[in-house]
């Protein structure tokens, strides 16, 4: 039985053979499991429980170099590729999509080295969402992964030992990354009609709990691992035939450092391309909506569908003429020497992508303008929760341009009197290397 499962590891012969082959009769425990039940006994009963005990033993994933509690260093942490030996197709697809480039997206931020190792690396910040791409042994090895050695990407939704196929496709799975301050799809999804039915239905009939999409329905159609949407994350797409359009994008795009001041494409573009959180041609935005819009007419008529497509795409425009309205008053700043330009940043522009790393009070409420406020008014259109993108969006921008105005009129007053404004304002929280 164990030169069988060594087979499957080795990709000679695939889970789909030995379950048709073998049946699903259980394991014999190994010796890891007869340690590991006095030393992390819920560990264990979690593989057992899990459909790939009945196949696979522990050193499937983790090899037979460690054999005692004296050469623990020796196991091996699974990758990816790990994965991909019994699950080429998800594997494939999940390389393919955006989660598979959480790392690139993170590693790409200016500011991301200078945080506290803990909480990049260490995982209990940034780092504990966007440590994905982990494809192979070789990316075990970086030095982001010899500070902190665990975890990979496909237990973060098949949480591991069990790695479930019932747990993971649950809304739920997707909750521990899709909530909280920049990106609250959880908070949207399930206070919105088509949440609550689901979770309703999860409960009082769940026969038919599919009456209503989860995230998975419409991000994960037909069980496809790749994960896309059309707007991505920065909700930025190019071209825009809408040329007023197109006038607070570029403004957006300047600040985010993909244009510089006089509109000319930087460096920072391919950053943008390798990450994939814009759609930067037509066609690949349409490709994206039009797989989003099709499982919408599965439910929903296509005039329904569309009229509630075309509204959120508006919202999205409405809440650009906002940020870009705040961006060049803040731009002003820069221009007239007010804000004096930190060192590293490529021009004297508010740079976005900086994040909560800055020195002006205003430069913070154009932070959270961008992360928080912008992020609400634009995603809980296309999750369906109209209170979300009125009251903690789109009022909140509208908010934060009067804001911003006021302090801009005070920092110019006292720069006039030859005062710091900066100094007067307060400043972010400093970070350690």
């Amino acid at each position: 039985m164990f030169e069988i499962k060594k087979m499957c590891v080795a990709g000679t012969i695939s889970l789909a053979f030995l379950v048709g082959s073998f049946g699903l009769a259980a394991a014999k425990p190994s010796a890891c499991e007869d340690c590991h039940a006095k030393i992390s006994p819920k560990m264990v009963q979690d593989f057992n429980r899990g459909k790939m005990s009945q196949h696979l033993t522990c050193e499937a994933c983790h090899g037979s170099e460690h054999q005692n509690e004296k050469d623990v260093a020796k196991a091996k942490l699974p990758t990816i590729e790990t994965c991909k030996q019994c699950h080429p197709q998800q594997a494939k697809q999940y390389l393919d999509g955006k989660h598979a480039l959480g790392l690139v997206a993170l590693n790409a931020m200016p500011y991301t080295h200078m945080q506290p190792k803990a909480f990049m690396e260490g995982q209990k910040g940034c780092g504990g969402c966007h440590t994905l791409g982990l494809a192979t042994q070789k990316d075990r090895e970086t030095e982001g992964r010899k500070y902190y050695k665990y975890g990979m990407d496909c237990q973060n939704c098949h949480t591991r030992h069990a790695f479930s196929k019932a747990e993971a496709s649950e809304p739920e799975a997707c909750m521990t990354c899709h909530m909280g301050f920049d990106h609250p799809q959880w908070e949207m999804w399930s206070g919105s009609k088509h949440g609550v039915t689901y979770l309703m239905n999860r409960t009082i009939d769940p026969k038919n709990k599919d009456r209503a999409p989860k995230c998975q329905t419409c991000h994960m159609r037909n069980g496809d691992h790749r994960v896309f949407s059309a707007w991505g994350f920065l909700a930025v797409r190019l071209p825009e035939d809408d040329a007023e359009w197109m006038g607070y994008r570029a403004t957006i795009l300047k600040a985010l450092g993909v244009l510089d001041p006089d509109g000319k494409p930087t460096g920072r573009l391919d950053v943008v391309k390798a990450g994939k959180v814009a759609r930067l041609t037509k066609e690949d935005f349409e490709a994206e909506r039009k797989r989003i819009v099709e499982v919408c007419y599965q439910c929903h008529s296509p005039n329904f569908a569309d009229e509630n497509i075309k509204n959120a795409d508006k919202m999205v425009k409405e809440a650009d003429k906002l940020f870009a309205e705040a961006i060049e008053v803040v731009a002003g700043l820069y221009k007239d020497g007010i804000i004096q330009q930190k060192k590293g940043q490529p021009y004297a522009y508010p740079d976005l992508l900086t994040f909560y790393d800055v020195n002006t009070k205003v430069e913070e409420v154009l932070y959270e303008m961008f992360m928080d406020h912008r992020m609400k008014a634009f995603q809980a259109n296309f999750h369906m929760n109209p209170d979300y993108s009125t009251w903690y969006g789109y009022a909140k921008m509208v908010k934060d341009v009067v804001e911003i105005k006021e302090l801009a009129k005070e920092m110019r007053a006292m720069h006039a009197e030859g005062k710091a404004p900066e100094k007067a304002s307060q400043p972010a929280a400093k970070t350690k290397k």
